[in-house]
């Protein structure tokens, strides 16, 4: 039996709250698909549409900024839209947050092993089946579900080990980063741009529309902020400090993709980011290098998500919205071993489908993030108002203007992904795993408690 009156510890120190919050955010993308964004959208596309998304989520920060060092509580986006609305639109906040939070993993369990496919080509071995066109190995199999059992267990034995992994990794791939900026300020040649819009609109939007899911991570900072060992205020303020960072991480880098490789060498690269690394460095081992700190980055974001995946799933639990075995802590590593034994099994299971479900993922928990986002936004606009003594540590300025520019800018972006959009979701696959997931959740709240146990 789990001691339920075990609690979370307090062992987190600023330095590692924004490595967790930087790393979330910064994951495999960054060396997989720069060179495929400058191909849809031009180099002034893609920029545009990461500008685009970057002041969106940056204005939904502030108000997460607020709320969070107000409400420092595990499960975040759950505990702002229950004070907010009660427990109906709690749910439908957190249960969006859930999917675009285990999204995550479920994504790293199969890009590991096509990451470590571009390092190791002969990996593939014995083919199963294929799922969409795309074969399916059992050798990638067994690479993807053995990092997912590690990951984890990482989290599983605790969140301050946990934290100290994704400080050092993320330390070693910002550094590898840095230096390609460096040698492409020096080597690289702005005659490779090319042009600076390809598709006109329809390529910006097409960049445009994973960049709410690129970004998603600054917010397990409040999901773990039970944990955090910091001044409320300085939560929220580390908060956007990390999303301000990881908007410029992705423009720098897609610059400097643009600018190491023309038209021709990105188009023909298997992987642009590398081969732009091995270009301004003129060495092969550089484009080796940054493979190995894309593996880095997708290990942050996996971790980072496992974490904050189970923190909005213990929510759930402790409000009553779950069964009550996902509010329960390990009694020795405090931890919420359910929820992450759930988001484990799940991404076990992905690589079994192969890496045609990549993209689906992707767009599939972008679109469940930017709900949200707008139901955050509009919680902290309805607090401002309802709730004008809830002490506020760190106070957004100008809030109400704020409050309701994120819900318009969450809105926005809600819209990119309905039918008719140039960037809708795709029929059937995208949409069937929101609609799913849009039925499961129907299924468990209306089996829920009559009761929730959550503390307003």
């Amino acid at each position: 039996m789990m001691n339920e009156s075990v609690v979370f510890q307090k062992v987190l120190a600023r330095r590692e709250v924004l490595a967790l919050s930087f790393g979330a955010m910064i994951g495999w993308s960054w060396v997989l698909l720069t060179g495929e964004w400058v191909e849809r959208a031009g180099w002034g596309g893609a920029v545009t549409a990461f500008l685009i998304g970057g002041i969106a989520v940056i204005f939904i920060s502030l108000t997460y900024a607020e709320l969070a060092a107000a409400m420092p509580k595990a499960g975040g986006e759950h505990i702002y839209t229950h004070r907010a609305f009660g427990p109906g639109l709690s749910f439908v906040c957190t249960w969006a947050l859930v999917m675009a939070y285990v999204t995550v993993p479920v994504f790293e369990s199969v890009a590991l092993p096509t990451a470590l496919e571009y390092l190791f080509p002969n990996i593939r071995l014995v083919k199963l089946w294929d799922v969409a066109g795309s074969p399916v190995y059992l050798s990638l199999v067994v690479i993807g579900i053995a990092g997912a059992i590690i990951m984890s267990a990482v989290n599983l034995v605790g969140i301050k080990f946990a934290a100290v992994l994704q400080s050092i990794i993320t330390a070693l791939f910002f550094l590898v980063g840095l230096s390609f900026l460096g040698a492409t300020g020096v080597n690289g040649n702005a005659e490779n741009v090319g042009p600076l819009f390809t598709a006109g609109a329809a390529g910006t939007m097409s960049v445009l529309i994973m960049v709410p899911a690129l970004l998603v991570g600054f917010d397990v900072i409040p999901q773990s902020a039970e944990e955090i060992n910091i001044p409320p205020e300085m939560i929220g303020k580390l908060l956007i400090f990390s999303v301000v960072l990881a908007v410029l991480w992705y423009i720098l880098i897609t610059t400097a993709v643009a600018f190491a490789l023309d038209t021709n060498a990105r188009q023909n690269a298997s992987i642009a980011t590398p081969d732009a690394n091995a270009a301004v460095w003129q060495s092969t081992t550089a484009g080796k290098l940054m493979l190995i700190a894309g593996i880095g980055g997708l290990l942050t974001s996996w971790n980072a998500f496992i974490l904050g995946g189970s923190r909005v799933i213990y929510a759930l639990g402790k409000s009553g919205m779950l069964p009550p075995v996902f509010a329960q802590l390990h009694p020795r590593f405090q931890t919420p071993w359910a929820a992450i034994l759930l988001i484990a099994v799940l991404s076990i299971i992905a690589p079994f489908f192969g890496r045609t479900i990549l993209v689906w993922i992707i767009d599939a928990g972008s679109f469940a993030v930017v709900i949200a986002y707008g139901m955050v936004a509009a919680a902290f606009i309805k607090l401002r108002v309802t709730d004008p003594d809830l002490p506020r540590p760190f106070r957004v300025p100008f809030g109400m203007p704020i409050g309701i520019t994120a819900v318009l800018m969450s809105l926005g972006l809600f819209v990119i992904y309905l039918p008719g959009s140039p960037s809708a979701l795709i029929w059937p696959y995208e949409w069937a795993m929101v609609l799913g997931w849009i039925v499961l959740g129907g299924i468990l709240y209306v089996m829920r408690p009559k009761k929730s146990t959550h503390e307003k």
